[in-house]
């Protein structure tokens, strides 16, 4: 990864320095520009975390990643602009559903000016700027996030109201390499995990955040949350293009085509479940 190819690819011309400004900027930069997305889990590609194929990938090829991509590229341009970082072992909802959540999801601590930050590029409906790791809410635009210690070694960030989670536990050690590229395959493999049955995509521009689950858009803003349909192929792939940036020819000759019937067949599956549980 070069610092001045990733800074290109985030639209980012401004001056770099280890500072406070710098840091918000980039994680800005970096979360409307780098789609949060898991187009090649549903395809059946392999998920790879060495440097060099997430750089190909999310800088070079313009694509996006789930969680653990997305947070290990983020390091990895955090790092060469200077800043001191972490990546340290989370678990998305471990409030609700206990200890076996941890490993889930990564997070990053960076370090500056006898002051610690948490920044965090995978949660499709996160903040958009760094959160100071401090006691309390913290408030960006219309949003609100809470930050509570839990422990001298564990915080809970609590997601703004409407969140797609309700929260996540982040330990303040640095986590091993080798327990998150296990956890990243399971969860890009498993039947069972949300990544390989469920097309997702999500990215924040001007206050509000586009999801896709499937077929379905959602516009969550201040004023709540708007839902549409996608009703065909071609749609389906504008959406893809115009609103979350992904560059279709990634996907392959025949990609959006399987991804279109896999977001349709999700979808319908959906639908029949919520009619027996009417």
């Amino acid at each position: 990864m070069t610092l001045d190819a990733t800074l290109r690819r985030i639209g980012h011309p401004g001056r770099v320095a280890p500072d406070l400004d710098t840091l918000i900027s980039l994680h800005r930069a970096w979360r409307q520009t780098v789609p949060y997305e898991n187009l090649d889990i549903q395809l059946g590609r392999p998920v790879d975390l060495d440097p060099d194929a997430l750089y190909d990938k999310l800088v070079r090829r313009r694509r996006g990643g789930f969680c653990f991509e997305q947070n290990a590229s983020l390091a990895a341009l955090l790092r060469l602009a200077g800043f001191q970082v972490t990546t340290v072992e989370a678990g998305v909802m471990r409030e609700a559903r206990g200890d076996a959540m941890w490993g889930n999801h990564t997070a990053l601590l960076v370090d500056l000016d006898d002051r610690r930050w948490l920044a965090d590029a995978g949660i499709g409906d996160g903040f958009v700027e760094p959160l100071r790791l401090r006691e309390g809410p913290q408030s960006q635009g219309p949003f609100t996030f809470r930050l509570e210690p839990l422990t001298s070694d564990v915080w809970r960030f609590h997601h703004r109201p409407g969140g797609t989670i309700a929260s996540y536990d982040l330990r303040l050690r640095p986590c091993e390499p080798s327990g998150v590229a296990a956890r990243s395959r399971e969860l890009s493999t498993s039947p069972d995990s949300p990544y390989t049955t469920t097309l997702i995509a999500a990215r924040p521009v001007g206050g509000v955040t586009s999801l896709l689950r499937s077929r379905t858009v959602r516009e969550l803003g201040a004023d709540g949350a708007r839902s549409r349909t996608i009703d065909d192929r071609d749609a389906f792939a504008a959406t893809l293009s115009e609103r979350f940036l992904v560059p279709l020819d990634d996907l392959g000759p025949d990609g959006v085509d399987r991804l279109w019937e896999k977001a349709c067949a999700q979808d319908d599956l959906w639908r029949a479940r919520a009619q027996e549980n009417a």
